[in-house]
């Protein structure tokens, strides 16, 4: 988590994603570098003047928000052309480790980008984590972490990133078990992978409590029960389902990302479950 990256529109919705970047960058002691993209089929004359103009709000922000972060902290900006997604994710793949934090509303076209199918084009185009924000308010502390398991093999890949932020807010992660099915046989399995992550968390020195939630509407119950035990951060991963054409996000990341009131991070499966004592058997 060296440096965080927070597409910016200038609303204030969008600035609301760079005050929940603070948090984490002065957490992590991590660089924090904004990211404004104009679009690419305008004039060069036309272009030129939106990127002066860019330049001049960047600038402002630098100035406004450099006491806010930790003195260490590289503060700095990159004005790109072409598709917002394209540019949020061409950004951030530009460094080793880093993750993208932004509010999903905002104006100029932002809305779009996390509210549309360009939302999730930045998900599932990126391996970098993305940490979004619905709400008008979140706490400026990270003392509870939701993370809800699967019967998926996937469902464990983003264990070492949850553990590295409880660890590093000292937070607790609440391991919830959550399927809508009373087959034994599902239960088990979520029981088996509740025990892997416990005995990982036990390993790292992570904090932690389990749940089971039994329900039709999955999304629902996880949010609910955010919720009702005060949560800082729900971590998912962004389930794929593949079409004919590409591959998009499953329902249930869909709806997480856009009903959530509580900060969101979505990991993409990229196969790391057997990094850490996991294997595809379980």
């Amino acid at each position: 988590m060296k440096i965080i990256i927070v597409p910016l529109d200038f609303s204030p919705e969008s600035l609301q994603g760079l005050d929940l970047a603070i948090v984490y960058a002065n957490a992590f002691k991590a660089n924090l570098q904004l990211v404004h993209v104009i679009k690419n089929y305008d004039s060069a004359t036309k272009r030129k003047s939106k990127t002066e103009w860019a330049m001049e709000k960047l600038e402002d922000i630098l100035r406004n928000y450099r006491d806010k972060l930790f003195q260490d902290c590289e503060f700095s900006y990159k004005v790109r052309e072409g598709k917002i997604s394209d540019g949020v994710v061409g950004q951030a793949e530009a460094f080793d480790d880093s993750m993208v934090i932004c509010s999903t509303h905002g104006e100029s076209g932002f809305t779009n980008l996390f509210m549309g199918s360009n939302a999730y084009r930045i998900i599932q185009a990126t391996r970098r984590p993305v940490l979004s924000i619905t709400a008008d308010k979140f706490n400026n502390d990270v003392k509870t972490i939701v993370m809800p398991i699967d019967i998926t093999k996937e469902t464990r890949e983003k264990v070492p990133l949850v553990a590295h932020i409880a660890k590093t807010f000292g937070a607790t992660v609440h391991i919830v078990k959550v399927t809508s099915s009373t087959n034994e046989g599902i239960h088990n399995k979520l029981r088996l992978y509740s025990r892997q992550v416990r005995h990982y968390f036990d390993e790292q020195g992570v904090k932690w409590e389990k749940s089971l939630l039994v329900g039709d509407n999955i999304t629902d119950i996880t949010i609910d029960y955010a919720e009702t035990v005060e949560a800082d951060l729900i971590a998912i991963m962004t389930e794929q389902t593949s079409t004919l054409a590409n591959m998009l996000l499953g329902s249930y990341a869909q709806q997480m990302l856009h009903s959530s009131p509580i900060p969101v991070l979505s990991v993409t499966p990229k196969g790391l479950y057997h990094t850490f004592g996991f294997d595809a058997a379980g």
